[in-house]
């Protein structure tokens, strides 16, 4: 409020200066000068027409010879263009009526894994636990480094945005298959770098927001935002060579949400209801190559409230995606829906979650989603988390379950029939963007037949936040 008081009593000021110059410019510049800081939203309507109205009552002016120097250094100093505050949060500065604004984060575990050492029986496919040898690494968590850079500005009552997320990590990684790809801890390597995040968006708060690029999914991502071990490691998916991202709950839990190219619709809120819709590109079943002839559909429905100490976050979401048989395989659709709640009281907090689907697969979208002849499987899965916070020290604990289902006559016996782990965590806040992390994990994978492996996993680190 001080600063649009300052910056009316300025254009005032340079309305009165401009008013000792020839008339022509008065008209002319002043005018021009004052309907652009409307424009830009630094002047209300009111404030426009009250300025306006002032100006029409001065005096008409003498030309003159004077020197127009003034009053143009006057109108560029209000020029939008050179003003230069900072943001009113984050990281960041307004550039006139652009607002840039960085945010990032950095993590690093030291992680011991004891795998299952048992010579026969361990072989899950599709199972997370680890198996062999005892490993120790220096790596990322679930979540790789990251910084996000966001644009944003009003044009024309449209509140706009361009936004960029950079994910890179601090393992070496073979890049055969993408940024975050096997592991590759030998000299000489580097880490890869995850573009994300590439989208824009637009809207109007009585209207609700567009978003076109690539961005995290609607299925799935309140689970792993949820989720305590996004802050840490979890199970491994693999700590003789790690990659940049460990699995957390992925797989164990829930099944990933990740970044899709999208086209989604976000309504405001309506008395803490929230709700979003999108179409997607169009994913395949790993392992197949169709062309897919329709786009993917993801939806989710979202309440927050509060009340007193006690507060809560719902959501449910769904996903349908069409997939084109190739060869001798048939079409299918898969399609699954999740639901979860997180509530709170003062420091304490719980959250329960359960997704259901068929012919979606497990661990990530439509892995594992058909058997050899193209049907699709049914796939389940659940955890609960529990949380304390005492001052710095927050302790947390979960448990979860994700399962995949044979078809009607299919015999697999090697096949991944449920991945489970236990998860115990310590957090404590060293400063407001630092926070250390002491985890213990057990993992548990078993087949449709006999075949189970198990994994005891402790990681120590911290991961920084701006």
């Amino acid at each position: 409020m001080r600063g649009r008081t300052s910056l009316l009593h300025a254009a005032g000021a340079i309305a009165l200066m401009m008013g000792a110059t020839p008339a022509f410019a008065q008209d002319d510049t002043t005018s021009q000068l004052l309907l652009r800081l409307k424009e830009k939203g630094i002047l209300t309507d009111e404030e426009y027409n009250q300025l306006v109205a002032r100006k029409a009552t001065e005096p008409a002016a003498v030309a003159t010879n004077a020197p127009t120097e003034p009053q143009q250094a006057a109108a560029q100093a209000l020029d939008d263009k050179h003003l230069v505050r900072m943001a009113d949060s984050g990281v960041g500065m307004q550039v006139g009526g652009v607002t840039v604004k960085f945010s990032g984060s950095i993590n690093g575990f030291y992680t011991h894994e004891a795998g299952d050492k048992s010579t026969a029986g361990t072989a899950v496919a599709g199972g997370l636990a680890g198996v062999g040898k005892n490993s120790s690494s220096v790596r990322n968590g679930l979540l790789p480094g990251f910084l996000k850079v966001d644009v944003t500005t009003n044009q024309g009552g449209w509140d706009v945005g361009a936004h960029f997320g950079l994910y890179p990590g601090i393992n070496s990684v073979s890049n055969v298959g993408g940024a975050n790809s096997a592991g590759t801890p030998q000299a000489l390597a580097t880490s890869g770098i995850d573009f994300r995040q590439t989208y824009l968006t637009f809207g109007r708060p009585n209207i609700g927001e567009i978003k076109i690029g690539r961005d995290i999914g609607l299925f799935g991502s309140d689970a792993i935002l949820n989720d305590i071990t996004l802050l840490s490691v979890g199970s491994t998916g693999g700590n003789v060579a790690p990659s940049n991202t460990s699995l957390g709950r992925i797989g164990i839990g829930y099944i990933y949400t990740d970044f899709q190219p999208q086209i989604t619709y976000t309504t405001p809120k309506f008395g803490g209801f929230q709700a979003s819709v999108g179409i997607f590109q169009p994913l395949v079943t790993i392992g197949n190559n169709e062309v897919n002839g329709t786009p993917g559909f993801q939806g989710k429905v979202t309440y927050d409230f509060t009340a007193d100490k006690f507060g809560g976050h719902l959501w449910a979401s769904g996903i349908t995606q069409k997939h084109d048989g190739v060869g001798g395989f048939p079409s299918y659709t898969g399609s699954g829906f999740d639901v979860g709640a997180k509530l709170t009281y003062g420091p304490f907090s719980a959250l329960g979650y359960y997704y259901d689907g068929s012919g979606i697969g497990t661990t990530g979208l439509f892995i594992l989603s058909t058997d050899a002849l193209g049907r699709k499987r049914d796939s389940n899965g659940f955890y609960g988390q529990a949380t304390a916070t005492f001052g710095k020290f927050t302790l947390g604990g979960s448990y979860g379950e994700s399962h995949l289902d044979l078809t009607n006559g299919e015999i697999n016996p090697t096949l991944l029939d449920k991945n489970s782990s236990w998860v115990g965590q310590g957090r404590y806040g060293l400063t407001s963007w630092v926070t250390l992390v002491g985890e213990y994990v057990h993992t548990k994978a078993e087949a449709h037949g006999t075949n189970e492996a198990t994994s005891d996993t402790i990681a120590l680190g911290a991961i920084l936040f701006f």
